[in-house]
């Protein structure tokens, strides 16, 4: 199984070895700032399995962006998507116009690579699905959790991705929506140290509690979406 989306601590190496006891073998971190896309690399040039995501989150947008230096990190042969970047006006840690600017430029890396972008939205559906409409480009919804977004994904053949929060008892849109995403569209993550799935909620989220999601995606569809998934993400990030 691979966790497609994971935020990795100093811990890395013990989490990971949980994680390949789970019969996870595969696992994409993601790194949010600059920074951490160097410790993500590190990482992943130390662990076997560990692929990487980099990119600026939209709540970094009010700070220098420092694009010039992540440019040159994308060209990491263990480097598989641009992100996870996008719009976040939920929490408003930045202003709009700056989250929109970094974003825009984080596509145009994503197009000018070849790789997928990794879409980090809230409370911003309208402004993100613009930006994703005119991007030309695999595209993979992170944590879904914006159901306005289903038809122009479904439209466009992006890829949706499922974190533990679709396995809350109230979440009703999310499951909803995860019937609805063709089969060779959708992707599981953990988006670990958050969300852990209702089996081991309220304790902090590692990639090895991705089955856990796996599971009941399999239960809610009726058919092993394991193997698929797997599948997806071969094909997605060029595996």
């Amino acid at each position: 199984m691979i966790d497609t989306h994971a935020h990795l601590g100093d811990d890395a190496a013990e989490v990971l070895e949980r994680a390949r006891a789970a019969g996870v073998d595969r696992v994409v971190a993601v790194a949010t700032t600059v920074a951490g896309g160097h410790d993500v690399l590190a990482i992943a040039d130390r662990e076997q399995g560990v692929l990487a995501c980099l990119g600026i989150h939209p709540h970094e947008a009010g700070k220098p962006a420092a694009l010039d230096e992540l440019r040159p990190l994308l060209d990491h042969p263990k480097v598989v998507a641009v992100g996870e970047t996008g719009l976040d006006y939920y929490r408003d840690y930045a202003p709009h116009d700056a989250q929109q600017n970094l974003f825009d430029a984080q596509l145009a890396l994503a197009h000018a690579t070849g790789k997928p972008v990794v879409v980090h939205t809230r409370a911003a559906d309208v402004d993100t699905a613009a930006r994703l409409v005119a991007h030309d480009g695999p595209v993979i919804l992170h944590c879904f959790s914006s159901p306005a977004l289903l038809e122009p994904a479904l439209e466009r053949g992006w890829y949706v991705s499922f974190a533990g929060n679709v396995t809350y008892k109230n979440a009703y849109d999310l499951r909803a929506a995860a019937r609805e995403v063709p089969l060779d569209r959708l992707l599981v993550e953990t988006d670990s140290p958050y969300l852990a799935p209702q089996a081991v909620r309220g304790r902090r989220n590692e990639p090895a509690n991705v089955t856990h999601t796996y599971a009941f995606l399999s239960e809610l569809r009726g058919e092993d979406v394991s193997a698929p998934i797997a599948a997806n993400a071969d094909r997605v990030f060029g595996l």
